[in-house]
């Protein structure tokens, strides 16, 4: 997740005078704690419910969520009471940011690699295996651990320095590296659900991933023994990956890839939908596509809307029509209705049981909300500050059932 590692800087003034020189600031920075891989893959076990730091992706299976903790790991929450969720577990996987389940495997990156973990236990998981090297693109943008080594954990450090003396200090934080900103789990046979913003997707016994140019595919028949098939280069900026029947929808920040996976081991792209330059979670049903368009930070752009496509023929995907939006992240959609994580906005509830004319139903405000996944009445939602679970059974005024909120 690119958003991580833009370098930035929290500060408040706390003593203004007659001159820039003597104005005093407040920064907020992330030092990195380095350990050699040996030293991280050793730390890949399980540990009684932690507070949520920095709550990245979800995923869903068997009444149980998936959260992960940026670069931490993965926090375990029984939602089968919406209501009074539990944190069950915490799963410590240095470098994670993605994930998927099947049957009782967890499945994760870890920095390069890929690892799968039997939570069959969540307070005493096992790891199964690891792919080595299966994701040689994942780094920190710029934050680059010495050679062996690798990224285990942020400190925070707060400090207050005079305004003159700002440009020095700033870049020998740069030069040290640093980044700124501020019971048994019963799983069924199967794969679980990811949100929209995920970059892995689970269909049939194959694994599909996505980097910022390649899709790669694993061979998950064996759970818990994943194995790298092949990988394809798709383009660049890619993003998002969502699974429908036969075909893989591949968000970029540049359009939207189709590609068929009639062969599941030798994907093939069938059709492409352009865009201006913004970043694009997709979901997709039969008969239309619908893509979140947003601005900011990496995504560029001025581009803040809903756009539906039709892929009625997948090989020349066409635009319906777009919609204005706030900030549009990530979105589910569960029969008519279709849920969108509009930033500061909050959730928002649409009607779309025709996509030429889709109808605000309600809106939920006072959440900057990220992505969600529907459950039939129960929606999954991370947000900056937490995990919401909303209940929309009267999708005209939804409630929130419950949260659970980070704790920095």
């Amino acid at each position: 997740m690119k958003r991580l590692f833009a370098p930035l800087i929290i500060f408040s003034v706390l003593l203004t005078g007659c001159l820039q020189d003597e104005v005093l600031q407040t920064y907020t920075f992330f030092r990195p704690v380095y350990k050699t891989s040996e030293q991280a893959r050793a730390e890949i076990r399980s540990y009684p419910a932690e507070d949520i730091r920095q709550p990245g992706k979800i995923y869903y299976k068997d009444g149980y969520v998936f959260l992960n903790d940026l670069h931490r790991g993965i926090h375990v929450i029984d939602i089968r009471n919406a209501a009074q969720p539990k944190r069950v577990s915490f799963i410590k996987i240095p470098g994670c940011v993605d994930m998927a389940v099947r049957n009782s495997i967890l499945y994760a990156d870890m920095f390069t690699d890929l690892v799968a973990i039997d939570i069959t236990d969540p307070l005493n998981i096992r790891r199964t295996h690891i792919a080595e090297s299966a994701f040689p693109e994942n780094y920190y943008n710029g934050y680059l651990p010495p050679k062996g080594q690798v990224i285990t954990d942020w400190i925070r450090v707060d400090t207050s320095i005079l305004q003159k003396d700002y440009a020095n200090w700033f870049g020998t934080m740069k030069e040290a590296n640093v980044l700124f900103s501020m019971s048994a789990l019963r799983t069924t046979a199967g794969n679980g659900t990811g949100g929209s913003m995920a970059r892995f997707a689970l269909a049939a016994d194959r694994l599909y991933t996505v980097s910022q140019s390649n899709l790669n595919v694993f061979n998950v028949n064996v759970a818990e023994k994943p194995t790298m098939i092949g990988k394809a280069q798709i383009g660049w900026d890619i993003e998002t990956i969502f699974p429908y029947k036969q075909n893989l929808f591949i968000g970029s920040m540049t359009g939207m890839y189709i590609f068929d996976i009639t062969n599941k081991d030798q994907p093939i792209q069938k059709g492409r939908f352009d865009h201006a330059r913004v970043c694009d979670p997709v979901v997709a049903d039969d008969q239309f596509a619908f893509v979140t368009l947003r601005n900011g930070n990496e995504c560029q752009g001025f581009i803040n809307q809903l756009d539906v496509v039709d892929v009625t023929n997948i090989t020349k995907p066409s635009l319906v029509k777009s919609y204005p939006m706030t900030n549009p992240h990530g979105l589910s959609k569960d029969g008519n209705l279709l849920l969108i994580c509009d930033g500061k906005d909050g959730l928002r509830i649409l009607d779309a049981q025709n996509p030429r004319d889709i109808k605000p139903v309600s809106m939920l405000k006072g959440m900057n909300a990220y992505d969600v996944i529907t459950l039939g009445g129960i929606a999954i939602v991370t947000a900056t500050d937490g995990l919401y679970l909303i209940d929309y059974r009267n999708p005209a005024n939804p409630v929130i059932a419950s949260t659970i909120r980070i704790n920095i």
